[in-house]
């Protein structure tokens, strides 16, 4: 499912503070964050479909993805998981990207995808999911938003959690550096749940909701156990400086990876 957390364009030193959940099933084969072949594009990479969830390139562009929460899905649809490396792929801007696949967004089931480009200060939020399946292209304003499996910044409890408390962090941490895998611990790994029926979704069985309703998620599914299979944390400094962290599991084991790199002007 996934659920992210962002700050875009908000704060002097740090264009861009990202911390994102991917929930997947256990059993998908994933390879762990690290350089493509070709050296151009920085993430983890599904293996069963070959795409990403969250991913950067050398030259300064970000994308990241969530899945819309739906019962309904098209039996033949292209891999989501593709989208973000299109774009990254591509040599296009956020927004003339956008527009350009808004004619293909129907081939795809229901999407949030966030594109963004450093150097033009540009960030693009596009969905397939835009009230009776339409496709919406609109530019991200500078702020705190928040990312699940439905619209950009809709309400849901663990939505408004998950701001509130980075909210919180970012004025415990105001000044320096920030601990970026301490914040992910004290964020991201929020296993509380919602125990009022009447908050949650109800596009899936009561039960589920439930399950799904913590920012972490550790669940079985009649296809066996799914939950959050990895969490990443993101910034990019005003100097151009990227710091890459992922904390994902393997064989029931956390593991940790950090890449920094330099954005070529």
């Amino acid at each position: 499912m996934c659920i992210a957390v962002f700050m875009w364009e908000a704060h002097p030193a740090y264009p861009f503070l990202l911390f994102l959940n991917r929930d997947e099933y256990h059993r998908r084969p994933t390879k762990a964050l690290g350089w493509w072949e070709g050296g151009e594009i920085l993430g983890g990479r599904d293996e069963e479909a070959g795409g990403t969830w969250l991913a950067c390139t050398k030259d300064g562009k970000f994308a990241f993805l969530t899945n819309f929460r739906e019962v309904q899905s098209i039996p033949q649809a292209k891999s989501r998981g593709e989208l973000p490396v299109r774009f990254l792929q591509s040599k296009k801007k956020p927004m003339d990207f956008a527009e350009e696949f808004v004619k293909k967004a129907d081939q795809y089931n229901g999407f949030n995808l966030l594109i963004a480009d450093i150097h033009s200060k540009s960030m693009v939020y596009i969905t397939n999911r835009s009230g009776g399946d339409k496709t919406l292209v609109t530019e991200v304003s500078p702020g705190i938003h928040v990312l699940t499996n439905a619209a950009l910044n809709s309400p849901w409890p663990k939505a408004q959690r998950l701001v509130r408390n980075f909210k919180e962090l970012m004025k415990t941490y105001s000044e320096g550096e920030f601990p970026m895998k301490e914040m992910v611990d004290k964020l991201m790994m929020d296993t509380t749940k919602v125990n009022d029926e009447s908050l949650l979704p109800h596009i899936y069985s009561p039960a589920t909701e439930y399950s799904f309703s913590s920012i972490f998620i550790d669940t079985e599914r009649p296809l066996g156990r799914y939950g959050t299979r990895s969490t990443s944390a993101l910034h990019v400094k005003s100097s151009g400086e990227v710091y890459f962290y992922e904390k994902h599991l393997e064989k029931d084991l956390w593991k940790e990876k950090t890449v920094t790199y330099q954005i070529e002007k």
